[in-house]
């Protein structure tokens, strides 16, 4: 028997992908709209951050 045969068997398995495709979807819109949300200031300060001098300089 083939693994399809078992997943077709279970009752309700289709909105498993349903729920993958809306949690990617969430997650991808959460992530594209922090981009565009966040301080430049706080981008270039951490994009400096594996060369600062001072060992202690907090973002």
């Amino acid at each position: 028997m083939k693994f399809i045969n078992y997943l077709q068997s279970i009752a309700g398995i289709g909105i498993y992908p349903l729920i993958s495709l809306l949690l990617f979807f969430v997650f991808f819109a959460a992530v594209t709209w922090y981009v565009f949300r966040v301080d430049k200031a706080y981008v270039e300060r951490a994009s400096r951050i594996p060369v600062n001098e001072e060992p202690n300089s907090e973002l």
